[in-house]
């Protein structure tokens, strides 16, 4: 396995004071098959005087955090520490017709399907149309293997849209980045889900980190990493398995897990609540370092 360092810095700038914030954080990175964390804390300026951790609906970790001091400024800083291998490989045609599965989901026959169906369903983001689902079913041809349909849906995903940095923002809809046919990570990620769960299946969304290369001749900068997303499906026997559109693969050993839930509303990185602050400004710095 490759461990690896991973400093995440977000500072916000407020233009008035702000006189108290209660903040919830999604930063510690999951154990999962192919990921192993070994270390993790979290600091905020100014100090908090409440704090705790706890795991969400989703079993992502989250820390809590209570600042009752004005201030102009707010930093959370975090460092883990984790041990990632590589993407796993599976027989394309080892997995049921999507047909199969998606009638397996009309009445789940265990607990762990009964955990999966809540994946079936549309959020306001990734809510469908008939122009997604005719994406889809491109890829969904009758009696088709699952996997080999969702491999089908990340390479159109990754050929047909472009990456855009100013088309969207956390906002955009799956329904909109259709429309636009661009986006970044976390639109194309909503792309797939949307797409996944127009035809009746299971799909979620995945946050997490991803280890940049500069460009040959030239030193990584600090600070220039970035958080990443993709998405996964339900796929037996198999069960999640990760599809990064952004790229065209499946997630290996340079793809750091956060958390997974239903759309990027349930996993963003930081977010809560503030009293006054008006206008502010947010920079997000991310270094991801091979040890």
């Amino acid at each position: 396995m490759t461990q690896y360092l991973v400093r995440h810095r977000t500072t916000y700038r407020y233009r008035q004071h702000v006189a108290y914030s209660r903040l919830i954080a999604h930063l510690a990175p999951r154990t999962t098959a192919r990921q192993r964390p070994l270390t993790f804390d979290v600091d905020v300026t100014p100090w908090p005087v409440e704090r705790r951790q706890r795991s969400d609906f989703f079993g992502n970790t989250t820390n809590w955090f209570t600042i009752d001091e004005p201030h102009h400024e707010l930093e959370v800083v975090s460092e883990s520490q984790v041990a990632v291998g590589p993407a796993p490989t599976f027989d394309p045609d080892a997995s049921m017709p999507w047909e199969t599965v998606r009638k397996s989901f009309e009445f789940p026959a265990d607990t762990a399907l009964q955990q999966v169906v809540q994946y079936v369903f549309d959020t306001p983001v990734t809510a469908t149309n008939r122009e997604i689902q005719a994406y889809a079913e491109a890829s969904f041809t009758p009696q088709r293997s699952m996997l080999r349909c969702v491999l089908d849906l990340n390479a159109r995903i990754y050929r047909d849209f472009k990456y855009d940095t100013k088309a969207t923002d956390t906002r955009t809809t799956a329904k909109r980045v259709f429309e636009l046919r661009a986006g970044v990570c976390q639109d194309l990620a909503h792309a797939g889900v949307a797409a996944v769960r127009a035809m009746g299946l299971a799909a979620r969304y995945v946050s997490g980190y991803l280890l940049t290369h500069p460009p040959p001749g030239e030193e990584r900068l600090v600070g220039a990493d970035a958080s990443h997303a993709w998405f996964a499906a339900w796929i037996p026997p198999f069960g999640w398995i990760d599809f990064d559109p952004t790229n065209n693969m499946l997630p290996g050993r340079e793809h750091i897990t956060i958390a997974w839930g239903r759309d990027y509303g349930d996993v963003s990185p930081i977010h809560g609540i503030i009293t006054g602050g008006s206008e502010h400004k947010v920079d997000v710095a991310v270094d991801v370092t091979p040890l």
